[in-house]
This record gives structure tokens, C-alpha cells and sequence, in this order.
């Protein structure tokens, strides 16, 4: 008689915790456990995947695909366990710290990714999915690549994510503003929103994270991306140019003529339902949250939602035309007894039929599988963002999974002071600079 397949979901709220254990340098760790093209799948056993769909609104959407898949082969059962973006951290540090890892994990891409890789924590995917490969060019070029190390690809993007500023189209049209273009003219905007008594941008931050996107972003317009692609490794970092304290000025500027309030002690929730319950004019999302910015409770009508790129200063010294934003994505254990059926659940995950359920409404998650979404039925805000990530010059990776670990938790600290007016541009800078050269050291 066959085993009854089943779905058990778990989730946990952890204290998300900022870095685990992590090599300093991105490289493939020696004698990886590699993928074999050739191996037969076993359709039987538990496999267990830790995602980062464990908000109300997303997480139907990996127990539809897992239920959907048991159903195909009832002699596998699939455990999942649901995170969200603020317990997932938290949740892989325990994970990796007990050994346990699940057969599938979530990853992002830069350091992170990179830190799985150096503990041979994950499988060399490579002979399945490296650019050549039948399943590796259903992916768009640059989402696969963002999941290369050492010339070895290591993980499969999911979907593609960037940050925008969502903005109330009503509120803007009753005091007659447009879409800022430049960033002095965002804080202009900024400026005549507070004179009408409206808090202009919805601001928590007591998570750290958020303050990190912000930052990215302007680094990105101030420092050119060869200058930051090099700090971003140890080994060559300097975070000498005059870029950085640039930037930081620009977002202490933002935080006196954009935000009210303390945001340190404000929560990312709460600025998300502040702007959807319209009492702010604008908040700074990823494209994943323009269905519904992660809240199903929202007084923002469809129509009423609009966005631009957070805007370059007119003197923009690194590059205009990037965007904040990377494609997030899952990595095999290398510890999994189930790797031919891990990779297997990979493919049925990333086909073009089920992209198109993830781009579409209520989920509004991107696919990163070429073909996968399909217009008709996807928010038209969510078509738009994917165009102009497509025409972005450069996605900006985030600063806290791309830079070493030490380093991260340096920027998300030092970000949180900078917000609260307990530490300087300046300052900032040249912490960053010590612990990047600590490490190296």
C-alpha cells in the first residue's frame, strides 16, 4: 500500500539574526559535492525546503506547487518551512549552527550565497543547470548568473526583485505633484507633502534592513560600480572614495525632509500598513510587495498605487541607470540524501507554467524563468517595474548579503545609528572601512 504524501508547513518566528559563520572571500569551496545529470530520481522519502514565503499572502503559493507535486508522486511527502524575510536569517543561522539543513533552502545572492558555498553547504549544480544546459537557458542570463561562484553555478533564481517608491497617485494629484525626477526635487516633494499635514514616506526601521536599501541605492548613484564591486571583497576593499559620504548625506537629508517620527523603533509592518492605509504618500517596496506591499488589510486601491526609481541627484557620480534589487532564489544541501529528487522538485518549481502562477496576482513575484508571467494576468505595475528592471544598467546588489558578514552587520548598525542622529556620514564610513580591513587582516 503506497504512503499517504503529505504537506506539513512550519512556521516559526525567530529573531532574525544578522550573519552566520562565513567565508571571507567568494570562491568555491574545495571538492564540492556536484550533481550528477545522469542520476536516477528516487520518487520516495520526505523532502524538506526552507523558503521565505511565510507571510500570509505567499506561503499558499509553495503548498499549492508541493501539493501538486505529491499528487504526481504520492510516494513523496514535502515538509515545508515558511520564513519571512525577517525570520529567514535567523531561522538558516540555527539551521547551520545544529547542521541540519533541509534538502531545498532559500539563498540570496553575493555573500550569503557565497557562505554556503566555502562550507561545501551546498551542492555544485553546475552539470544540471550551468549556462549550456537545457534547464539553465530557461532562465534569464543575468538571474543564473547572479547564483555563479568561481565560474560554478550553485543555486536556481526563483524570481527577480528590485526596490521602487510607491506612491499614492490620489494624494499626489489633490496638491498637484508629479513623480519627482531628481533627488533634490524628491525632497522638494517631500517638503510640500508635510506642509499639507501628510507624512510623506512611511519609514520603519527597527528591523536595520530597511535603512540598508536606501543606502544601496545611493551608493550605487555616488560610487561607481567598479569602486563598489572591489569593496565589496575584503581583499580589495578600500571604501576610500569620496562617494560614500556622499551618499549618506543624501539619505541623512532624506530621513529630515521625507520621514517623521523614530523610525529605529517603528517596524517595517507598520510603515507597510501606514502607507496602505493611506495615511503616508509614499513608501519604499520591492516589487515583490506591489500586490498588496505584503497586507491583504489596505484602505490603497489599485488604481490609486503608482511608483518611480528612487531618483539620482543631478550630479550623480557612480551610475544613473542602476537599480537597488537581485534575483533570490534556492540552493541544494549538500548534506541532502535526496538530491536527485531535491533537483527534480527544482525543475517542476521553475517550469513556465508555474512562473506565470508566481507573476501573477495575489503573489506578484517576478519569475526569473524566461516566458514565465504572462502580462494579462499580472498587475500592471508589477509588468511595468519588470521593463525597467530589464533596461536597469546595473542592479545594485543589497549591502547586507553581498558584503562579508562582519562587514554587513557594521553597515546595518551603523545605518541604524546614522538614522537616530547618533553617528556621522563620516563615521560611518570609516567603521565600515576598519572591519572590512579587519577582516582582510
Amino acid at each position: 500500500m503506497k504512503k499517504i504524501s503529505k504537506i506539513t508547513t512550519t512556521a516559526l518566528t525567530i529573531t532574525s539574526a544578522l550573519s552566520f559563520a562565513a567565508p571571507e572571500v567568494l570562491a568555491a569551496g574545495s571538492n564540492p559535492v556536484t550533481a550528477d545529470p545522469a542520476a536516477e530520481v528516487d520518487y520516495s522519502g520526505t523532502l524538506s525546503i526552507l523558503t521565505k514565503f511565510g507571510s500570509q499572502q505567499l506561503s499558499p503559493f509553495f503548498e499549492d506547487v508541493a501539493k501538486q507535486y505529491t499528487e504526481m508522486h504520492p510516494e513523496v511527502s514535502v515538509e515545508l518551512i515558511q520564513e519571512t524575510d525577517d525570520s529567514v536569517k535567523g531561522k538558516t543561522k540555527t539551521l547551520v549552527a545544529t547542521n541540519s539543513m533541509p534538502d531545498i533552502f532559500f539563498s540570496w545572492t553575493g555573500t550569503w550565497g557565497g557562505n554556503f558555498i566555502r562550507g561545501n553547504r551546498a551542492v555544485d549544480l553546475t552539470p544540471v543547470v550551468g549556462a549550456g544546459t537545457e534547464w539553465g537557458k530557461t532562465f534569464t542570463p543575468a538571474a543564473l548568473d547572479a547564483f555563479s561562484y568561481g565560474g560554478r553555478n550553485f543555486g536556481v533564481p526563483l524570481y527577480l526583485d528590485a526596490k521602487f517608491m510607491g506612491y499614492n497617485k490620489s494624494l499626489f494629484a489633490d496638491l498637484g505633484l508629479e513623480p519627482p525626477t531628481t533627488f533634490d526635487a524628491l525632497l522638494e516633494t517631500c517638503d510640500t507633502i508635510s506642509a499639507a499635514g501628510v507624512v510623506p514616506v512611511s519609514f520603519g526601521n527597527k528591523e536595520a534592513w530597511p535603512a540598508v536599501h536606501y543606502a544601496g541605492q545611493l551608493l550605487v548613484y555616488n560610487v561607481p560600480v567598479e569602486t563598489l564591486e572591489q569593496d565589496f571583497d575584503p581583499q580589495t576593499s578600500a571604501f576610500d572614495h569620496p562617494g560614500y559620504v556622499t551618499a549618506l548625506d543624501q539619505f541623512r537629508a532624506f530621513i529630515e525632509h521625507c520621514t517623521t517620527g523614530a523610525p529605529n523603533g517603528t517596524s517595517y509592518e507598520a510603515a507597510v500598513q501606514a502607507f496602505s492605509d493611506e495615511k503616508a504618500a509614499m513608501y519604499y517596496q520591492e516589487i515583490i510587495e506591489f500586490d498588496g506591499s505584503a497586507n491583504s488589510d489596505t484602505a490603497l486601491q489599485p488604481e490609486e498605487f503608482g511608483y518611480f526609481v528612487l531618483p539620482a541627484p543631478e550630479d550623480a557620480q557612480g551610475d544613473p541607470n542602476a537599480i537597488e534589487g537581485a534575483p533570490e532564489g534556492y540552493m541544494v544541501s549538500a548534506a541532502s540524501d535526496q538530491i536527485p529528487l531535491a533537483i527534480d522538485f527544482l525543475k517542476f518549481l521553475t517550469t513556465q507554467e508555474t512562473g506565470k502562477v508566481l507573476s501573477a496576482s495575489p503573489y506578484g513575484q517576478p519569475s526569473a524563468v524566461v516566458g514565465g508571467s504572462e502580462p494579462r494576468t499580472m498587475n500592471a505595475s508589477v509588468v511595468a517595474g519588470m521593463a525597467d528592471i530589464d533596461e536597469a544598467s546595473y542592479l545594485m546588489p543589497w549591502l547586507d548579503t553581498v558584503h562579508h558578514p562582519r562587514v554587513a552587520a557594521t553597515w546595518l548598525s551603523g545605518l541604524q545609528a546614522l538614522v537616530g542622529g547618533s553617528m556621522s556620514s563620516e563615521e560611518l564610513v570609516a567603521e565600515v572601512r576598519e572591519t572590512s580591513a579587519a577582516v582582510r587582516d
